[in-house]
């Protein structure tokens, strides 16, 4: 084959082959509905301390008082489904994704299941704990980078994943009961970010959920 027939040759199987990574991105992400997309808090409501959550470069970041962020922008709850969200942490930051929650107007959310946010921080429970229920000791991801956290719930099962590494695999036991400070029962709700403490700064961009009832 002439040089001419290989190099066509080469740029339609270079063609095929972008064609076909791009199909697979959009199969992974089929189904989810960007919830937080950058360009405004809109159907987000920041109870506590509004000033700690600041919309910058396409991200809700972090710095202040204790605040959470609050999604309600669909009255439907979330029971069954999978959340994705890109996070990049700052040294020595605590952070947090809440689901199966519901607004409050202060203090930390009682209803719901707290998913951590913490590579360096001094509470040793970090990224990816189910807090309190299942906690990992191990860091998977480093301060300064991006990833996405993703958390799956169906029926009584709880996957977090940090990329696409599963580190927690929680089954609720039957006759699980609500706690008295903070429930940690699945039961259906909403999200929420946490703004942990003015010393911490986490970034929060590309909030996207697919429904899986």
């Amino acid at each position: 084959m002439m040089r001419g027939g290989l190099i066509l040759l080469g740029l339609a199987l270079a063609l095929v082959l972008t064609a076909e990574m791009t199909s697979a991105a959009d199969e992974k992400e089929d189904g989810f509905k960007v919830i937080f997309d950058g360009k405004s808090m809109d159907g987000w409501k920041v109870a506590e301390n509004p000033d700690t959550f600041k919309l910058k470069d396409g991200e809700a970041v972090t710095g202040g008082p204790r605040a959470h962020m609050y999604y309600v922008g669909d009255p439907k709850p979330f029971k069954n489904f999978e959340l994705r969200v890109d996070v990049m942490t700052e040294p020595n930051s605590n952070g947090g994704i809440y689901f199966h929650t519901k607004y409050q107007e202060k203090s930390w959310p009682k209803y719901g299941f707290e998913v951590q946010v913490n590579n360096s921080h001094g509470d040793w429970k970090r990224t990816g704990s189910l807090y309190d229920i299942v906690n990992v000791k191990e860091t998977f991801v480093k301060d300064g980078e991006w990833y996405t956290e993703t958390i799956i719930v169906k029926g009584d099962h709880v996957i977090t994943k940090i990329n696409d590494k599963i580190v927690v695999d929680y089954t609720e036991p039957a006759g699980t009961q609500p706690g008295k400070d903070f429930t940690r029962k699945l039961d259906e709700g909403t999200f929420a970010l946490q703004a942990h403490d003015p010393k911490s700064v986490v970034h929060y961009k590309n909030i996207r959920v697919k429904r899986l009832d």
